[in-house]
């Protein structure tokens, strides 16, 4: 009789990851109640721009509260139908020298939330936010390269934000902010990525819609090491959001605003829905380039089934 002997190096990430998916299921199942009864804070689900920017007195939270920013979500199974292999850039000393034998499936998840350090300046209608979100893309399934986490992407932001009161094409003009934006992906040369920005946004309301409209300016690196990246990530970007009952529409734009080229850019739509009291489940697919830092000059189509817990 002949006994195998199991690579705890090849299974211990896929268990970990296992236990990551049932603690993220299991703690919506479990704390319901507790998300019932909560009255403020991250817990609590924003369903208007008033109460997710916490415009006006009445929804104010408190200083130095965590509250959400952009979705928070994890899934197991993003499809890729172009992976990228080989990043390059236009600086030739960050293009990578090889084919890497990525996997068309990974798992993929976010974290974002922000929280307000100062309000009622600037005449008394300005609130200061610093926010942070981070994108994990993580090769879990490809054995040959060990399960690496393929790109992570930092986004740290500090948020200067105004409760407006103006109508503009049928829509009511909730808030207007200036956002420094730094971006980058903590890798070395040749895979390092990063780029800093300043970011003007618009937010409207109307019924069970919202739109923000975010364009935005780049500042020049002393050494650029993506230098055409605003011509693929873009240099504008509209996010459209559409509640309807227990479930969200939404749909991520992104634009370079060049059209000799045909335009660049990327659009991404999900679907979030029920499945228990507050878990939701979410579809999301997505084309274009700058799906992360590394892809910012490479297009894709991507799709994957994700659980979430904060939507927008």
């Amino acid at each position: 009789m002949s006994c195998k002997i199991v690579n705890l190096n090849k299974v211990y990430p896929v268990i970990i990851f296992i236990i990551i998916i049932l603690s993220e299921v299991s703690l919506p199942l479990f704390s319901l109640k507790a998300q019932e009864n909560e009255k403020s804070g991250f817990l609590r689900k924003s369903t208007t721009m008033a109460e997710r920017w916490e415009l006006g007195a009445e929804n104010h939270k408190g200083l130095f509260l965590i509250t959400p920013y952009r979705p928070v979500f994890i899934t197991a199974g993003r499809w890729s139908d172009n992976p990228n292999e080989k990043p390059t850039s236009e600086n030739p000393a960050y293009t990578f020298p090889f084919k890497i034998p990525y996997n068309n499936y990974e798992a993929k998840f976010q974290l974002s939330f922000k929280t307000k350090i100062a309000r009622k300046l600037f005449w008394g209608n300005g609130d200061i936010w610093i926010a942070y979100s981070q994108k994990a893309h993580w090769q879990i399934y490809n054995q040959i390269l060990s399960r690496p986490f393929r790109e992570l992407n930092y986004e740290p932001e500090i948020i200067l934000n105004f409760a407006t009161n103006y109508k503009l094409l049928g829509l009511n003009g909730r808030m207007l902010g200036v956002i420094f934006n730094h971006q980058s992906n903590g890798k070395i040369v040749p895979l390092s990525r990063s780029w800093n920005r300043v970011i003007v946004q618009a937010g409207f309301e109307k019924n069970n819609w919202q739109v923000t409209l975010r364009p935005s300016f780049r500042i020049k690196d002393e050494i650029d090491e993506n230098p055409a990246i605003a011509d693929y990530a873009g240099r504008a970007e509209a996010n459209i959001v559409y509640n309807a009952g227990k479930h969200q529409f939404s749909s991520l734009l992104a634009h370079s605003m060049k059209f000799n080229n045909g335009g660049r850019g990327s659009v991404q739509v999900s679907w979030a829905f029920p499945v228990i009291n507050n878990f939701h489940g979410m579809l999301q697919l997505s084309d274009g380039y700058a799906e992360t830092l590394m892809d910012y000059n490479h297009r894709q189509t991507t799709i994957g089934l994700s659980v979430s817990l904060v939507e927008w």
